[in-house]
């Protein structure tokens, strides 16, 4: 079926992210276990409980705090959190605003409430605009209250968004994740390190041609 939709990943594709930056801030607050917590494509306990919706930000914080040697804030804990992003490049929303000429764009990202309404946010706004303005439909997992590459979370997506998984390409920085779209119906190509989303998307039209 002809591609009418492009479903991306956020983090890795859309925006640059540095996890042991994160690790090294949560670790000058006093956290001994972040580099077990923070994984590279997932979290751990109650990291991955707040991806998923599990808890809030607030219980989140709560539960975290113990783990330092030293009190901490709430903003010195998401501060040290928004470390694992380092932004947006702005030729990337550009990228975005003229591909949704062509196709639908849709969002599916495992985030969670304190870096979606917070940095990622403020980074979509560069050209002054929102975040919403991008997309033709978003999927948190925290909203989702489901996680990649859970298969669940495809068949929330599809069904959110009302996209045929047929007729989009999903791009993604875990393997994992990619694999998992595939079962689950969609089109999807893996986007490695370093690599731009939008070479991606050219070579695989070029490689698809007539289908």
């Amino acid at each position: 079926m002809k591609i009418k939709n492009l479903l991306f990943d956020l983090g890795g594709v859309i925006m640059d992210l540095d996890r042991d930056r994160c690790v090294r801030a949560f670790e000058s607050l006093g956290m001994a276990d972040a580099d077990d917590f923070l994984g590279v494509y997932g979290q751990k306990g109650a990291f991955l409980a707040l991806e998923k919706g599990d808890i809030d930000a607030g219980e989140f914080r709560r539960q975290i705090r113990p783990m330092f040697d030293r009190p901490v804030n709430d903003a010195e804990i998401d501060e040290a959190f928004n470390r694992f992003l380092l932004g947006i490049p702005r030729h990337r929303l550009e990228t975005l605003r003229r591909l949704r000429d062509r196709y639908g764009i849709y969002l599916l990202s495992n985030t969670n409430p304190i870096m979606f309404d917070g940095f990622i946010a403020n980074e979509f706004r560069q050209e002054g605009r929102e975040m919403a303005d991008y997309f033709d439909g978003m999927v948190a997992s925290y909203k989702a209250k489901c996680y990649k590459p859970d298969q669940e979370i495809f068949d929330y997506t599809r069904h959110t968004c009302g996209i045929n998984g047929g007729e989009t390409l999903f791009f993604d920085d875990s393997e994992a994740n990619v694999e998992a779209a595939r079962k689950a119906g969609f089109k999807a190509v893996h986007v490695p390190p370093g690599s731009e989303f939008s070479d991606i998307l050219e070579k695989y039209l070029t490689e698809h041609q007539g289908e």
